[in-house]
């Protein structure tokens, strides 16, 4: 029970309502009664995050907003993406994680399933959301375009025409892209 000094050095218990989700040092503040569901999931899929992340990945919120994130994810090697740094806006709904958070890629990217406003377009993320996908697999998900683009679904259908019919140009282009925005 928390208390306040009283005139006579002894200690008068406060109301509990003023230090309802406070666990005991003023880092650890949390007021629980003020979370929502979404809220409460999208900080243990936080926690699962941190301690064990994607590879080449990393997320979390900016600033106090837990519901805006700041995504990062290394361009995997033998890719033409590779050694670049992609930065992602994740906006997640609040009516999470019934409706998928939306991701925009901040960083330019040469690939098919990216416009040129930074929305992606992959299955995950629209018509094969689930409410047992996590953030660790929406980030899995993206990287894996990466390797292999989703060339059936594309935001930019001229850039998948050109990974099909010439892939050499392809890497070609997004590498020269990936050194000018990613690096």
């Amino acid at each position: 029970m928390m208390t306040t000094p009283g005139g006579s050095g002894r200690f008068k218990p406060l109301p509990t309502a003023m230090y309802a989700g406070y666990s005991g040092t003023a880092s650890s503040w949390v007021a629980k009664t003020s979370v929502s569901a979404s809220g409460k999931r999208i900080q243990r899929e936080m926690a699962e995050l941190n301690v064990d992340p994607p590879p080449e990945c990393s997320a979390g919120p900016k600033g106090d907003n837990l519901y805006h994130w700041i995504a990062t994810i290394i361009g995997p090697s033998g890719t033409p993406y590779e050694g670049g740094i992609f930065f992602l806006d994740m906006i997640f709904p609040s009516d999470y994680p019934f409706k998928p958070p939306k991701v925009v890629f901040k960083t330019r990217i040469y690939h098919c399933n990216v416009d040129t406003g930074g929305n992606l377009s992959v299955d995950i993320l629209r018509d094969s959301w689930s409410p047992a996908l996590t953030i660790t697999k929406v980030l899995q998900a993206i990287r894996s375009i990466f390797l292999k683009p989703e060339t059936y679904n594309p935001a930019l259908p001229v850039i998948a025409r050109l990974y099909l019919s010439d892939r050499g140009k392809h890497e070609e282009v997004a590498k020269e892209w990936t050194l000018r925005f990613a690096k």
